[in-house]
């Protein structure tokens, strides 16, 4: 990193919509101030999509959804490859609109780019994968076979927390399967969705296939699910507004693939390292400060160690360094938004008064921006909010449990089953916990919770389908049966 915040800041781009690969400015549209929350302060604004805005990327859309399916896998799969290789081309460029817009660390910055670029290269070779399969008929002279086509424009709308990521997933899945995309930004997070289209421009996507808008929520899902041109929806965010897309998407007969909310639990049980697992659970809950859909929220430890547990965690959250992404010594930048800081204080101030123990943390900094402390909370309840609200910020809350069939019934009291982490010395022990945690992914001995190859999806309110992995296509996909006699 060879750059300051104020030397990135002065880069800022000019934000407007891409429509159908075009660039709009202006043009008589409202604007949004996009704040650095390492700063509370304004980087720059972006422009906000009109109703004809909206309108003329799905004609794009419609069209552009003729020429692309018509394109060749192969020739989809070259494209979306030089994508991969152009995002880590301008890999620094990217993570410094990252550390901008969000405030992650320039390592973490880093790393979203790479994590994106596999993404688009998983993508483009699967896309070249999508198999059917041929039936063995009941009669002579006849063949029956299954085919996978696109299922047509796609709407997509992500939230500000992957900004480069979320986009990535949503633009190469439909992109693989051979389908054109109108994509929401998120207004508070825009410039990384625009650089990743402009990349797919510059890369030969044909006009019309990608158009990325930034705009009222409101106005934009009801222009985009309401419309014929559309046939599926794909979103990223609350599980509050994931329920409201899915129901508007289904009165339009929309296929609706959704990533929703999360409050993973973490299940450590007797015989495991404890200092291994305090230092991997503190890095992993802590990472995006906690902004992570998947990130591990409440913490059920065997009692046995679990003195051990809070008292080492404690001492792994105390050593984050916490400042501006540019710093190269930073561990952990700031929260999104006043609103994400206001709603953390809120927690916290829930959780003093269930009478809970705060080992470390619980405060904001005082300095500019949205600054708060690393927070480990013990003796979490089920009755405090924290235990029960996805808290999307750096708290992790421990709660200690005697019996195996106690932990699980913890973790899976609540309505959400996106990701859960088991952490135990033996392996019949990570099986059980498997097959009985209510979750889409479930992760034994380890943090990461999603590869480009691996799918991604959530259960009960955390989800509908998956992105990732050869499902991830499959999402964006139609099956068609033939006969042949």
């Amino acid at each position: 990193m060879s750059t300051t915040r104020a030397e990135a800041a002065k880069r800022y781009p000019e934000l407007g919509q891409l429509i159908a690969g075009e660039m709009r400015y202006d043009g008589g549209r409202s604007a949004m101030d996009v704040i650095d929350p390492t700063t509370g302060l304004a980087l720059g604004k972006v422009s906000m999509a009109t109703e004809a805005d909206v309108d003329e990327a799905l004609a794009a859309a419609s069209k552009g959804f003729d020429i692309w399916r018509n394109t060749s896998a192969f020739e989809r799969s070259k494209l979306m490859r030089r994508v991969a290789d152009r995002m880590r081309e301008r890999a620094e460029a990217l993570a410094e609109l990252l550390v901008l817009e969000l405030g992650k660390p320039w390592s973490e910055a880093l790393g979203e780019v790479e994590v994106a670029a596999g993404m688009w290269e998983w993508a483009a070779e699967e896309g070249r994968r999508a198999y059917g399969r041929i039936i063995p008929s009941r009669e002579l002279n006849a063949r029956q076979v299954v085919l996978m086509e696109p299922v047509g424009p796609v709407a997509a709308f992500v939230t500000w927390n992957g900004p480069l990521v979320t986009p990535s997933r949503k633009m190469s899945g439909a992109l693989g399967a051979g389908c054109s995309i109108v994509l929401r930004a998120s207004e508070e997070v825009p410039a990384c969705a625009f650089a990743l289209a402009q990349i797919v421009y510059d890369c030969g996507l044909p006009t019309g296939v990608l158009s990325v808008l930034a705009g009222e929520p409101m106005m934009m899902s009801k222009k985009l699910l309401e419309s014929p041109v559309t046939r599926a929806v794909t979103f990223t965010g609350s599980t509050t507004v994931g329920k409201l897309l899915s129901q508007q998407a289904v009165a339009h007969m929309k296929r609706p693939i959704m990533e929703l909310g999360g409050h993973g639990p973490v299940l450590a049980f007797e015989g495991i390292n404890v200092q291994t697992f305090a230092k991997r659970a503190v890095a992993a809950k802590f990472a995006n400060a906690g902004q992570v859909c998947f990130a591990p929220t409440r913490f059920y430890v065997q009692r046995s160690i679990y003195a051990d547990v809070v008292e080492a965690m404690t001492a792994e959250a105390k050593k984050i360094v916490v400042g501006c992404g540019f710093d190269s010594k930073t561990q952990m930048g700031p929260l999104k938004s006043e609103r994400r800081l206001k709603a953390i204080e809120d927690l916290i101030a829930d959780a003093k008064q269930c009478g809970l123990r705060i080992t470390t943390g619980g405060k904001r900094y005082d300095r500019p921006g949205f600054f708060y402390e690393p927070t480990i909370v013990a003796d979490a309840t089920v009755e405090a909010k924290l235990s029960n609200a996805e808290p999307f910020g750096p708290i992790a809350a421990l709660t200690p449990f005697d019996e195996y069939e106690q932990a699980i019934a913890l973790s899976n009291r609540l309505p959400y089953g996106l990701g859960a982490y088991v952490h135990a010395p033996d392996f019949a022990t990570l099986h059980r916990a498997t097959n009985d945690l209510e979750a889409g992914n479930v992760i034994c001995n380890g943090w990461r919770a999603t590869y480009p190859e691996t799918p991604f999806g959530g259960h009960k309110e955390s989800g509908m389908f998956s992105e990732g992995g050869i499902e991830g296509l499959r999402a964006f996909q139609n099956v068609k049966y033939a006969s042949f006699s």
